[in-house]
Parts: C-alpha cells; sequence; structure tokens
C-alpha cells in the first residue's frame, strides 16, 4: 500500500500527517510553523519516513505551478520563494504543491460534509482568509494560481492604507482582526472571553461573522454554488458565536435564487481537510 506524507503549511502551524490510500490517515504531528523557507522544510523533511512513496504539501497563500515558487505573506514574508525545489531537493520523493484552498475544498469534496458535490466553495478564515472553488469538478485557479484569494474582497467602507497588505475583508474579520478589536493576543482570547459571557467580545467576534457573512454572499451570487463550506481556526473555534449570523447575512446579500439553492455548513473534516 501506498503511503503519501501530507503537509499543512499553516499561518500558525504546521500539521503533517501519514496519509493510506483511501484516506487513512495515520502519524499525525503539528508543530509551530517554520518562520523562514528553510525552517519549513526541515519541519517536512524531519517527517519524511522511509516508507513515503510521494509528499503533498498545501501552502497558506499562492503557489505557481508553473515556476514552483509560493508566495505566502502570513508565513514567510512578501518574497516569493522556491518552495517545490527545495522540497525536491530534501525530500527525495515526488511532491506535489498547491495552495491551502484548493486543499479544504477537494478535501470537503472527497470524504467531507460536501462529498459528491462538483460546485462548492470552501471559506477558510484564520490567520487569513482564502476560498477554494471547485466548479464543475475542477478547481478554479485563475490565470496565474491567485482566484480564491478573497480577502482582498471590498465590502464595507472606503480604501486605507492598511488594506494594501491583506485586503477589506481579511483586514476585517481574520483572526488577528478580532485579536487587535479586542486588544488580545491570539483570537482563541476573544473566543474564550465570549464563553466566559463577555458581551464586547461576542459582539467582535458577530461584527467578523457578519461581514463574513456579506463576503460569502457575494461567492454565491457570483459562482452559484450548491454548498458553502466554513473552516479555518477563527470559524471552527468561534462557530457558536458566528455560523448563524454568517448564515443570516449571506441570505440576506446573496442573490436569492441562488442563495435558496445553496447550503452553509461547517466543516466536517476540520483541520483533516487539507491532509
Amino acid at each position: 500500500m501506498k503511503t503519501v506524507l501530507a503537509v499543512d503549511l499553516g499561518g500558525t502551524k504546521t500539521a503533517t500527517a501519514l496519509v493510506a490510500e483511501g484516506g487513512l490517515i495515520a502519524q499525525r504531528r503539528k508543530q509551530p510553523a517554520g518562520r523562514s523557507l528553510e525552517a519549513s522544510v526541515a519541519q517536512i523533511a524531519g517527517a519524511c519516513v522511509e516508507n513515503v512513496n510521494a509528499a503533498g504539501v498545501v501552502v497558506p497563500g499562492i503557489y505557481d505551478e508553473r515556476t514552483g515558487n509560493a508566495w505566502c505573506p502570513n508565513l514567510w514574508g512578501t518574497n516569493e520563494v522556491p518552495l517545490r525545489d527545495e522540497l525536491l531537493r530534501k525530500l527525495n520523493v515526488p511532491v506535489c504543491v498547491d495552495s491551502d484552498r484548493a486543499g479544504y475544498v477537494l478535501g470537503e469534496s472527497w470524504m467531507g460534509v460536501a462529498r459528491g458535490l462538483e460546485n462548492v466553495v470552501f471559506v477558510a478564515i484564520g490567520t487569513g482568509i482564502g476560498a477554494g472553488i471547485l466548479a464543475g469538478g475542477l478547481v478554479v485557479r485563475g490565470a496565474h494560481g491567485i482566484a480564491g484569494a478573497v480577502g482582498w474582497m471590498t465590502l464595507e467602507g472606503e480604501w486605507r492604507p492598511e488594506f494594501a497588505a491583506c485586503g477589506n475583508w481579511e483586514h476585517e474579520s481574520a483572526g488577528p482582526a478580532v485579536a487587535r478589536a479586542y486588544g488580545a493576543a491570539q483570537a482563541e482570547a476573544v473566543v474564550e472571553a465570549a464563553r466566559r459571557g463577555d458581551e464586547r467580545a461576542a459582539g467582535i467576534l458577530k461584527r467578523a461573522a457578519s461581514v463574513t457573512g456579506r463576503g460569502v454572499a457575494n461567492l454565491i451570487s457570483v459562482l452559484n454554488p450548491e454548498m458553502v463550506v466554513l473552516g479555518g481556526g477563527l470559524l471552527e473555534g468561534a462557530a457558536e458565536f458566528m455560523l448563524e449570523t454568517v448564515r443570516s447575512e449571506a441570505m440576506r446579500w446573496a442573490q436569492p435564487i441562488s442563495a435558496r439553492k445553496c447550503r452553509i455548513e461547517m466543516t466536517q473534516l476540520g483541520e483533516d481537510a487539507a491532509l
């Protein structure tokens, strides 16, 4: 039986696992994200055991299949890095690299809540915001692999200089935005405060959910999916405070026929979707 090393390079963590044919996951490992290309590749190489036949790696950013370069500002800064070449040099097995958003939507349509569907959008909200788009059973990538970089979607207000680095939606609704609004180091602290009954924390999460609902509405109107799957560290951790607001705002703003025919669901696979 062939075994693949699956790697999800996140903005805050590196998750690895061995995946057998049929999707059986074993030997999971999670560690803090490497803050340089060399550190991340070393983490991946450390998980590549002798019986691995190939490696699949997803990145939180843009991957250019033609060059093998990755652009991941939430992980390694704003310069492109030669990820594929470094992985091939260190691992000595065939390597496939893709964006994490593509991994998420493929995982959920294969083994998760969207199993068997061919028109699906996976919206991931964590350190950043991105969308994996499946149309007619194929991942939508765009001319340069950038399709799905929805964090740059304009959802409210006028342009401000801080939007240049990550976009309007991401600046207002991703994990760092929630933490910043509350004055916390991490978004997890805001979620915990909301669970303790802190109305200010709950309000910050609701506002992030409202903005996200409008983003989801735009995706429903433009893409007419059968399902929108919600995931990522912030949405999964704060679903009790965010999910219904995302749904109601999306239904309010989306094209009505497309909205009625689209389900909005939380991820079934969670962190395993990209693996």
